[in-house]
């Protein structure tokens, strides 16, 4: 066991161990979530942060240690961002079509996400750092990173929150459109992608090619007019 002990020791210091491990835990999620028929409750992304993370406990491993292998998988957020500009290219005779809906939607999407959100932890007693975090929450991840750090929240805290908000709308989006009746897969992926991002899109796109089309031109535009608007929010409230 002494032995064992020593080599874990060893390899958990390599980078190439958690960026092995990371790929590993989404692979583990990925199957789940087939072998479930697809259910969106068991969804891959949450299923390997559990794991990653009960790992990261049981082995007393601190998050810097671990982002060395995973800064990897970071670092791809940037050319993710970028690809964000082909869904707006690919569909530009769709958002040309319906520009007037889709930008009564998302300004009133953003503006309400941000100051809800903004709101809620207020009355619940968040202040200052804390605080600025939730502005971002509903923008892809290394949007939300860069305007956390423009209005003076936390990066992490602000990347945990997204990938939360993303998570949680995967779960509800489908049995809460279909609660409401919405059977317009245009709307429904605008929706889901404006507030719920990639994990969002990623979900529209399993339920209809239509939705996901949307999902990412929602998720684009208001990864944009968040960028825009929540620093001047922000300043105006605090």
């Amino acid at each position: 066991m002494e032995g064992m002990f020593r080599i874990w020791v060893y390899l958990r210091e390599g980078p190439l161990l958690w960026l092995a491990l990371t790929l590993v835990a989404y692979a583990i999620g990925d199957w789940a979530f087939r072998a479930s028929g697809r259910r969106p409750v068991v969804n891959p992304v949450l299923i390997a942060m559990v794991l990653l993370s009960a790992l990261l406990l049981a082995t007393g491993t601190d998050y810097a240690t671990y982002f060395q292998g995973a800064q990897f998988v970071h670092f791809l957020l940037g050319p993710a961002t970028v690809a964000l500009a082909l869904p707006l290219h690919a569909n530009r005779r769709h958002i040309l079509a319906t520009a007037v809906p889709m930008t009564a939607a998302l300004v009133a999407g953003s503006l309400v996400t941000i100051l809800t959100a903004l709101g809620i932890g207020w009355a619940l007693g968040l202040r200052d750092v804390s605080l600025l975090s939730l502005a971002p929450k509903a923008v892809t991840s290394p949007v939300a990173i860069g305007i956390a750090e423009k209005i003076g929240g936390a990066p992490g805290l602000t990347a945990a929150l997204v990938i939360l908000t993303g998570i949680f709308g995967a779960v509800i989006v489908t049995p809460f459109y279909n609660r409401l009746g919405v059977k317009d897969y245009r709307a429904r992926g605008f929706a889901t992608g404006a507030m719920c991002h990639g994990i969002g899109t990623a979900r529209a796109f399993q339920v209809d090619p239509t939705a996901g089309a949307f999902a990412g031109i929602g998720m684009a535009l208001n990864a944009i007019l968040t960028a825009m608007i929540a620093p001047i929010i922000v300043g105006w409230l605090f």
